[in-house]
């Protein structure tokens, strides 16, 4: 059975966020937004719910992390290629996020990263061959 996988992340600017991740190229479901919450697909089963601070904290009696001072995870996305992680690091940086270093080479994995405007990380990535399960 195939799982969809909801990463849900608290934003500060609903229409600025829903902006940011369109200019990656990742597609908005306006079935599951409203003013309080949009949903963006990033694959058949990947999909990214950014709701409003009021909404998210609807859901957790937990404080929303300042990601200026803190880390609350690191979401990590694979890529088709070395081409793909650079060119949406490129829309990232284009579109108001931010990166906190250059690219990694290692000798089975190429890797870099982003930040939204929210500072919420995604750490892209291209296995140049996929470990052994």
């Amino acid at each position: 059975m195939s799982r969809l996988v909801f990463i849900t992340l608290p934003v500060a600017d609903l229409p600025k966020s829903t902006a940011f991740y369109s200019a990656l190229g990742f597609d908005h479901n306006s079935q599951y937004s409203d003013d309080t919450a949009s949903c963006i697909v990033v694959s058949d089963v990947i999909h990214v719910m950014l709701l409003t601070h009021a909404k998210f904290t609807s859901f957790t009696p937990k404080t929303i992390c300042d990601t200026r001072t803190s880390t609350e995870m690191l979401v990590s996305l694979s890529c088709s290629s070395r081409e793909e992680v650079d060119g949406l690091v490129a829309k990232a940086l284009s579109a108001g996020g931010t990166t906190q270093g250059k690219p990694e080479d290692d000798a089975f994995m190429y890797q870099h990263d982003f930040s939204d405007p929210d500072g919420h990380q995604w750490g892209l990535f291209h296995m140049k061959a996929m470990p052994p399960q």
